[in-house]
């Protein structure tokens, strides 16, 4: 897959150089740079600028690109013997899916589900995680029922965000926890809210109508860390 812009491909050298297999550069490179790359073990072309831009669709290329190796999604039942899982009901903005697997990451959380979805666009993924999708388990189940149910017969405490629900600052969570995060404008589903163990919001100061997903997300994630 195509990757793109320098965060993403600097993030993949350092810590996955053997997942790449073209790096294209589209501009002018510090000698010291080139040299040390030239020995990571991967091909590198030069490319014009207008190349570059074709193989990306004119997106902000920021002059160096790599073609790396496919993603491999996860199977969930293998997070079933995790603590600390993830699931997201419906997510579908790659810009939102990639920050909340970054701060996942970050956070200590052991993998990450997509519910709701048959695919979602993986190199975009990548790009807007930083890389840090090379770093997370990661599943896409269209079954979101399935997923509760396997999780709860695990021994996992399920707990579902939304505003209604109780302060997480008075929650004592449980060891074996599964953080369910709803869709950026429908949010969780009465239907999915109903069959969670327990519903947690963020308490804010100033009465607003909501955070957004990925910021909601990274607060509960940090106040469940154990």
């Amino acid at each position: 897959m195509l990757i793109y812009a320098k965060q993403p491909i600097n993030y993949i050298i350092k810590n996955y150089p053997q997942k790449i297999r073209t790096l294209y550069l589209a501009k002018e490179m510090d000698k010291k740079e080139y040299s040390h790359l030239m020995k990571m073990g991967f091909e590198i072309k030069r490319i014009p600028s207008d190349a570059a831009g074709k193989m990306c669709k004119n997106a902000s290329h920021q002059g160096i690109l790599a073609e790396v190796e496919e993603y491999s999604l996860s199977d969930y039942k293998t997070f079933l013997n995790y603590e600390f899982v993830l699931v997201l009901s419906g997510l579908t903005d790659v810009g939102n899916i990639g920050a909340i697997i970054r701060t996942a990451y970050a956070f200590g959380v052991d993998g990450v589900i997509a519910c709701g979805v048959k695919s979602l666009p993986l190199e975009a993924i990548t790009r807007t995680s930083t890389g840090a999708l090379f770093d997370m388990p990661f599943a896409i189940e269209t079954n979101i029922h399935d997923v509760m149910n396997d999780f709860k017969m695990s021994g996992f405490t399920t707990y579902g965000a939304d505003m209604g629900g109780k302060d997480i600052r008075e929650v004592k969570v449980k060891q074996k926890r599964a953080l369910f995060l709803g869709s950026e404008g429908e949010g969780l589903t009465p239907r999915v809210s109903s069959k969670l163990d327990e519903i947690v919001s963020i308490k804010m100061s100033h009465e607003f109508d909501s955070l957004n997903v990925g910021a909601a997300g990274a607060i509960l994630m940090d106040r469940m860390r154990i």
